[in-house]
């Protein structure tokens, strides 16, 4: 028998052997981000037609459906007819959840204000954006196209009703990929109870699940399952995720499934978030005057804290970061759940865009403060006390109010106007696809042409529709 000699490897070395025809070098500089599938073979991407204004978006979601009459669009004409019956043009049974019989009207208590060199009117109980409003654009003609929360929120997050269509986020990823290889390209954070769409409006749907979004958490471990085991190094985690990566590499190259080269990606994203998320998640290091300005309770979860880090995020590299805030959906008892709602949201949502224009960063970051449909100037009446009980307002999908700040849209501007007791938008309309359609303009897409053919069709964020609201455009 012939006896050769023994040569000792390690298990890396045998794997890199392995794969070393697999141009392994070339794909894990690829997945090292999420690059645009275009741009990752060297060609030019499509819709990226326009010269961007925005190179990164902040998108503060309030679920649940913010109350526009009591908070942006003040009704004298509404407060005059308090307690009347509803008018018969505006009781409409098919656009209401859950109003049947003919409700009262209900004024709104608040007083408001003329802020600013704009002018614009604001609630008593937003102080703070009384601040901040020749800094923004509001849009109080929006419309919805669904009255329940689930729907409503996928139509605006996603462009359809329908569950399994990527996000804002997810879409962005897809089409301008990342800007960092230490954080993911899309961050979402929540506080609250829940949203009624679940972990969809944050998807990433039928894209590559690459794109879909990282939830971070405020308090505890940031990201589940990213801490190493007790008793393991960072020199055994990289050597566990170099074997890993090795063996799915081998798989790629017998199986190109784009889902093997996310998994890749994602066991170089964990590793590097190791050392990237405690760090941007340590609000320590921050100045006691920016604590003060937000409002923020380290170690808490507090939509202060996450408004801070959205900051920290995007300063990194991170493209869209999502904040949602849930439990606006005030059908009874609105008047002393709302000013609660708005104590925990004003201060942090204006300091936000305070702190980004003091840095610089304003310009180029499209904040936006959204909701998914607005509530009714009818009273929905939950006890037998009439209006002077727990009284609340229905969903309203005829109108609500947006407002945006930076990433080149019109600072102190107002568009569009609603009837005289804020029910219906009467002047320049906005549809959820506008908006969208008008989100990736301003970071140089054109919506019609970012899209990711599935089942046999090209899907677009805005579907078959959408145009961009260019009068709220610098």
């Amino acid at each position: 028998m012939v006896e050769y000699p023994s040569v000792k490897r390690s298990r890396r070395e045998v794997l890199q052997s392995l794969a070393g025809g697999l141009g392994v070098a070339a794909l894990g500089s690829l997945l090292g981000r999420s690059a645009p599938a275009a741009a990752s073979a060297g060609e030019a991407l499509p819709w990226k037609t326009i010269a961007p204004r925005a190179k990164r978006v902040i998108y503060m979601f309030m679920a649940g459906g913010t109350s526009q009459v009591d908070l942006f669009d003040p009704k004298p004409v509404l407060k005059e007819r308090h307690g009347q019956l509803c008018p018969d043009e505006f009781f409409e049974r098919d656009k209401l959840a859950f109003i049947k019989d003919r409700p009262a009207l209900l004024g709104s208590p608040y007083g408001f204000e003329q802020c600013g060199q704009s002018g614009r009117w604001v609630s008593e109980l937003l102080p703070e954006f009384k601040g901040i409003v020749d800094d923004v654009t509001i849009v109080k003609s929006m419309q919805g196209g669904h009255f329940n929360h689930a729907q409503a929120q996928l139509l605006l997050l996603t462009g359809s009703t329908r569950y399994g269509r990527p996000s804002t986020g997810a879409w962005l990823s897809y089409g301008l990929g990342s800007e960092t290889d230490e954080l993911p390209c899309f961050v979402v954070m929540n506080t609250g109870a829940y949203l009624s769409a679940g972990v969809a409006a944050w998807g990433a749907g039928f894209l590559p699940s690459v794109h879909q979004a990282v939830e971070f958490r405020s308090r505890r471990d940031a990201v589940l399952y990213l801490t190493d085991p007790l008793g393991q190094s960072r020199e055994e985690t990289r050597d566990l995720v170099d074997t890993v990566n090795q063996m799915n590499r081998l798989r790629h190259a017998e199986v190109p499934d784009p889902e093997i080269e996310t998994r890749i990606a994602q066991y170089e994203m964990a590793y590097r978030m190791q050392t990237s998320v405690p760090d941007v998640m340590d609000l320590r290091d921050e100045p006691e005057r920016v604590h003060a300005m937000y409002g923020t309770m380290p170690g808490k979860v507090a939509f202060a804290n996450n408004c801070l880090l959205a900051r920290r995020l995007i300063e990194r590299g991170v493209r869209f970061v999502q904040l949602f805030d849930n439990g606006w959906d005030h059908h009874a008892n609105i008047f002393n759940m709302l000013p609660k709602k708005c104590s925990e949201v004003d201060r942090p949502a204006a300091a936000l865009v305070r702190d980004l224009k003091e840095r610089g960063l304003l310009d180029e970051t499209l904040v936006i403060f959204a909701t998914e449909f607005g509530r009714t100037p009818m009273a929905q009446i939950e006890d037998e006390n009439g209006l002077k009980g727990a009284v609340g307002r229905d969903h309203d999908l005829s109108a609500f109010t947006v407002w945006l700040a930076g990433g080149g849209v019109k600072a102190g501007f107002e568009l569009g106007r609603t009837d005289d007791i804020g029910y219906r938008a009467v002047e320049d309309p906005v549809q959820t696809h506008d908006l969208n359609a008008t989100l990736l303009y301003l970071l140089g897409i054109d919506h019609e042409k970012l899209t990711y053919r599935f089942q046999g069709r090209d899907f677009r964020l805005t579907d078959v529709y959408g145009k961009v609201v260019h009068p709220i455009i610098a």
